[in-house]
């Protein structure tokens, strides 16, 4: 039996990925304590192949050793427990709440909600350090949220789902990054004034990088890595990855480097995804 957990500061995207899930086949459940759960799939285990659960703030133990003896349980029961773990930064958040006008869980008279969103950071971290799968839902719009967790939500274990992402680091290191390289090192068409209007998508961009030696070492390098430990990664059962690659603002060099690897990696896969953050 699939159990996927679903958890998340409020507002990143729990109830979209749990309406996902449910579209997949998986029977929901919203909002239950975490000490329930080894009893609901008991409960349901004869009759459901599939379980999704969402939990908030409010259900979530304080100790790191309850929750690991709540995934014990489930596999003793024969469970394949999965925790994904949805976030947004603090702005986006914010932004969420201002629109929809909700009332945050942890709200108190005495607490606003710029408070509220940050103690809610800290209540989590337990149940963050131990998810399988981190979303970044920042940057995301209710649509790309759901085709993002539709590729990693994988539904077919042996296909290995790999994201690579672009990213600039003025604007924030994808918090869902398995691995992170910085290429702001390399030689930077922002400084050639002609260059600046085009992206790594195009032409100019991606002639006026590969005259360089340091760039092609810097793939190549990278391409080794991923070549060395992907493999390592899904003969472990690890079933996705994301790795980011980011420069100053996610324009030129990290979009250069991004689709290189696409080609490589991507073009015949299915379950594989490329996102250019910031020309998103």
């Amino acid at each position: 039996m699939k159990v996927i957990i679903i958890s998340g500061r409020s507002g990143s995207g729990k109830s979209s990925c749990l309406h996902l899930l449910e579209d997949l086949g998986y029977y929901c459940v919203d909002n239950v304590p975490v000490e329930l759960i080894p009893h609901l799939v008991t409960h349901l285990k004869k009759d459901m192949k599939k379980i999704a659960v969402s939990i908030d703030v409010r259900n979530i133990p304080a100790e790191v050793d309850t929750l690991n003896q709540i995934i014990h349980a489930l596999k003793k029961q024969g469970a394949s427990p999965e925790i994904v773990y949805l976030d947004a930064e603090d702005h986006a958040l914010l932004k969420r709440y201002t629109e929809t006008r909700r009332k945050h869980p942890l709200t108190r008279q005495h607490l606003s909600l710029k408070e509220a969103i940050q103690e809610e950071k800290k209540l989590l971290l337990p149940m963050a350090h131990l998810s399988d799968l981190t979303v970044d839902t920042t940057h995301y719009n209710l649509y790309q949220l759901r085709e993002a967790l539709s590729l990693r939500l994988n539904e077919h274990p042996e296909q290995f789902s790999l994201l690579l992402q672009s990213f600039g680091f003025k604007y924030g290191v994808p918090i869902d990054s398995d691995y992170v390289f910085d290429v702001r090192c390399l030689p930077n068409p922002y400084w050639h004034m002609e260059l600046r209007p085009y992206n790594g998508l195009e032409e100019p961009i991606i002639q006026f990088l590969q005259q360089f030696e340091d760039v092609e070492h810097y793939f190549q390098d990278v391409l080794h890595f991923c070549d060395t430990w992907i493999p390592k990664f899904k003969a472990s059962n690890r079933s996705y990855m994301t790795i980011s690659i980011g420069c100053t603002g996610g324009q030129h060099r990290s979009v250069y480097l991004v689709e290189r690897l696409y080609q490589h990696y991507l073009q015949h896969r299915r379950n594989g995804q490329i996102r250019h953050r910031e020309l998103s």
